[in-house]
């Protein structure tokens, strides 16, 4: 835990009670804050008062006596409207701020230099994020891995000099963190994405731009306009810029040539690494995700054969893209978070033949936008409540059974891909859809799916 000391006295209103909320409100309890910490669900409360947190219903509190407010990232600050909360806030002139900005005033206040790596975009931060810190981590460097990744920041351990954090930011933590200051900020790409909740393109886009503005090094994919513009207005205002690419040679920056990773300096250009044969980086999102982990890393002082070295022993992010077990030419490969069609694309383009497990509650749109992959799948096992519209769209273009269970799907998939003469192929949970009407999350589905192919007969586990 890191005890958020620079509240030490200080009265700090706190609303959202989940993992992350409680852990916040534990560390400023342990810094020495004096915390009055609420939550809409009543059994969170409770179990905040379990565990030694002061609880109070904000409604009724004293907010001039407040010296900040601590706003789960997941209660909205803006849009569509701002939660209660935010507006007792505003009206008493309480700075609304998140547990990514408590870190790094505890960063700032006690270990200024030790390095921070934030990574933020729409997709491919969670990849990222884990590349770095297992760059960092096999080069022997103290490696703290937090964040929207699934590990609440302030649950890591303090900062002191010599330690590296990695940290994933969503939108939503960006805008609760205000004086947010990077060793090496990432932007990955912008593309619409929880509109929802910050109103317009531009205003996403406006707070995906603050973790770079304020980076020491800013590290960015130039292969959309939003992120393009942010570039060349983050290099004018002075910071160092690193541009990325998988679309487009640079004269300056990292860019991939298939699964090159080409490093090019004032239009000089090297091979830094050739990403062909990991498994855990195939397609090309992954080399612009490893391009950014190649220059953060770069950029806070580590060899370029460490880099190499790390890269080349990458296990993968666990439920993306990860290949879990092989039986002569299968791979089986568990993509549980692919949760929606655009999530999907990146595991069907980087595999030439694919019997492909698909289903669960769909998303708006369904499978169309998938079109042009249908040529790669030998045949579809359709599951859960998406299985009937999505055997509509397959149509005619892809074989397919209504399997109904991810147990029957695996197992079919599996005795049919052992048949395959045409080549190598792979068995792929990718479902393109959210995983609530038969698992809890994408975790769950994605450890079942792992577990199925683990009982199959002849198959060598990779994980």
């Amino acid at each position: 835990m890191i005890p958020v000391t620079t509240f030490q006295g200080k009265q700090v209103a706190l609303f959202g009670l989940g993992g992350s909320g409680l852990a916040t409100a534990q560390a400023l309890v342990a810094g020495g804050a004096k915390v009055t910490a609420w939550d809409d669900n009543p059994d969170s409360v409770a179990k905040a008062i379990a565990e030694g947190v002061g609880t109070g219903d904000l409604r009724q509190a004293d907010w001039s006596a407040f010296s900040a407010f601590v706003l789960s990232p997941g209660v909205p600050l803006t849009h569509p409207k701002p939660h209660w909360t935010v507006d007792l806030a505003h009206a008493a002139g309480v700075e609304i701020i998140g547990d990514v900005e408590l870190f790094v005033r505890e960063r700032r206040a006690h270990a200024p230099d030790c390095a921070f790596i934030a990574i933020t975009g729409t997709n491919g931060k969670s990849t990222t994020t884990a590349l770095i810190a297992h760059i960092l981590k096999t080069s022997g460097r103290d490696t703290q891995l937090g964040g929207n990744i699934g590990t609440a920041v302030l649950t890591l351990d303090p900062p002191r000099s010599g330690r590296f954090y990695v940290v994933e930011c969503s939108s939503y933590q960006i805008d609760l963190a205000p004086t947010i200051n990077p060793s090496a900020g990432i932007l990955l790409n912008l593309t619409p994405d929880h509109l929802d909740r910050h109103g317009t393109m531009q205003h996403y886009a406006d707070i995906k731009e603050r973790l770079v503005a304020a980076s020491e090094v800013a590290v960015v994919g130039v292969d959309d306009s939003f992120s393009s513009l942010i570039a060349d207005r983050v290099e004018r205002a002075g910071t160092k810029v690193v541009r990325i690419s998988r679309h487009h040679v640079l004269a300056d920056g990292l860019y991939a040539e298939g699964s090159r990773i080409v490093r090019a300096l004032s239009g000089a250009t090297s091979l830094f690494a050739d990403l062909d044969g990991i498994q855990t980086l195939r397609g090309g999102h992954n080399a612009q995700n490893a391009a950014a982990a190649i220059a953060a890393c770069l950029a806070v002082g580590v060899s370029p054969a460490d880099i190499v070295k790390g890269l080349s022993s990458f296990p993968g992010l666990k439920h993306r893209m990860q290949p879990v077990g092989r039986k002569g030419q299968v791979v089986f490969v568990n993509d549980s978070k692919a949760t929606n069609a655009d999530a999907a694309a990146p595991a069907l383009s980087s595999y030439e033949r694919i019997y492909w497990i698909a289903g669960g509650v769909p998303k708006e749109g369904g499978i169309t936008t998938l079109s042009s992959f249908f040529p790669k799948i030998a045949k579809a096992y359709l599951i859960g409540e998406a299985a009937p519209a999505f055997a509509a769209t397959l149509g005619e273009a892809v074989p397919f059974e209504i399997s109904g269970t991810l147990e029957h799907a695996v197992a079919h998939a599996a005795a049919d891909a052992s048949k395959d003469e045409a080549g190598p192929s792979a068995v792929m949970l990718s479902p393109a859809c959210a995983s609530f009407d038969q698992y809890k999350n994408f975790e769950v589905r994605g450890d079942a799916f792992v577990g199925h192919v683990a009982a199959i007969d002849g198959v060598t586990m990779l994980i």
